[in-house]
């Protein structure tokens, strides 16, 4: 019985183990080539593996396991792809009736894709409440894509209940906690989790971490997108966002102070004279910080469409390793979440990272004058075998200089 075996493949070199995620198809069902068959988790991101050939799948991982890069996953005994033939075509005797018109055709082989989520999609459809079989699949072989998804939960606030048709009940949510209750659980950390967790614990037990912080009046930004949002819109078709201003200044001052943007290997320091920002970003399985790369020399609707693919990608957890990887310096903006101050922990190799924090409006002095501003703390993390604590400083005023000067960060001053 020629059976083909299927294996973890190599997905980078940084990339030794994954967790078996779930499986997509049921064992002993008959898989088409290419059609996807399970997910599994990387450190980074979430990937689903296809079938080598059309054939019988015969299940060999199970869901939850962890497995080394080339390990077993599964077989496919294709002496039964021929189980999942096409729908027999209608008898030669029954003609067609001219007036009926066809019905829609319908795959030819049963494929796990047609109506199935993407995981980002599950997600959005999960939390909406929005079954799966309500939702029109756009992508390939008729996937559920993000986009699908959030279209659908868009339609369905925009839709008035039916005061008619009395609603089924939903789901329940998880039961609240009953006074005096002892309850507890436990849940395995995922990949990334586990991965983030590694991480961390090393940037802080192999660096000599410090911060600084300081405050930036955000008025001269915030007037100057103000002004020009309109214009930008019109003549780039995205919006003009903090982050690219910010991004921008940061890579100006970063080839200016070399050491910022330098990392250390060994008894080495590697000094880099472009400036990849990553930025950090929040996807349901945790932070990721994929790089943008030569942000010196990218426009700010450059960065703008940068930062939105990487973002979607990210999102639906489809983001590549090269994606991933690199970078000279960080910035993490909390403010989004509402955080007012934080110590950002530095992404090593990097030797220093940027926190940015929720703009607030809070009275200032100005000229003499108390007036009120809205003000940003920002916190600048650094590795201090390598940067010294006038070098930290100095990063920040120059910033804060650039950020609340916007013009002469786009004159280049």
């Amino acid at each position: 019985m020629p059976v083909i075996e299927l294996k973890i493949p190599n997905l980078g070199e940084s990339i030794s183990n994954v967790t078996f995620s779930k499986w997509l198809k049921p064992d002993g069902s008959t898989v088409a080539m290419d059609e996807p068959l399970c997910e599994i988790e990387t450190e980074k991101a979430n990937q689903e593996l296809s079938a080598d050939s059309a054939g019988k799948l015969i299940w060999v991982a199970k869901e939850g396991e962890d497995l080394p890069v080339g390990a077993l996953f599964a077989k496919i005994d294709t002496d039964a792809s021929g189980t999942s033939a096409p729908a027999p075509a209608a008898p030669a005797a029954a003609p067609a009736t001219p007036a009926a018109p066809a019905a829609p055709a319908a795959p030819a082989t049963a494929n796990y894709a047609t109506g199935h989520p993407s995981p980002a999609a599950s997600k959005i459809l999960t939390e909406a409440g929005v079954p799966a079989t309500e939702v029109s699949g756009s992508g390939r072989d008729g996937r559920i894509t993000k986009e699908d998804a959030q279209k659908a939960v868009d339609n369905k606030s925009a839709t008035p209940a039916a005061p008619a048709a009395p609603a089924a009940p939903a789901p329940k949510p998880a039961a609240p906690a009953v006074a005096f209750s002892r309850n507890e659980r436990r849940e395995k950390l995922s990949r990334m989790r586990r991965t983030i967790a590694k991480r961390l614990v090393s940037a802080k037990n192999n660096t000599a971490m410090l911060t600084t912080f300081n405050e930036v009046d955000m008025s001269g930004v915030m007037e100057l997108r103000e002004k020009y949002q309109e214009a930008f819109v019109k003549k780039y078709g995205i919006k003009l966002g903090f982050m690219s201003l910010f991004a921008k200044a940061c890579a100006k001052v970063l080839l200016e102070m070399p050491d910022v943007n330098a990392s250390i290997d060994g008894d080495d320091v590697i000094y880099h004279d472009f400036a990849d920002i990553s930025i950090a970003i929040s996807t349901p399985t945790g932070l990721v910080v994929p790089p943008l790369r030569n942000v010196e020399s990218l426009k700010f609707s450059d960065i703008e469409f940068k930062l939105k693919e990487l973002a979607g990608k990210a999102r639906d957890g489809k983001l590549t390793l090269d994606e991933m990887s690199g970078g000279t310096f960080t910035i993490t903006n909390g403010g989004v979440f509402g955080s007012l101050m934080s110590t950002p922990i530095i992404n090593e190799p990097q030797s220093a990272i940027l926190g940015m924090h929720a703009i607030k409006d809070r009275p200032v002095a100005v000229n003499g004058q108390v007036v009120i501003r809205p003000m940003m703390y920002l916190a600048l993390s650094y590795d201090h075998r390598i940067i010294d604590g006038s070098t930290s400083v100095t990063f920040l005023v120059k910033l804060k200089a650039l950020i609340e000067d916007p013009v002469s960060l786009l004159l280049d001053l």
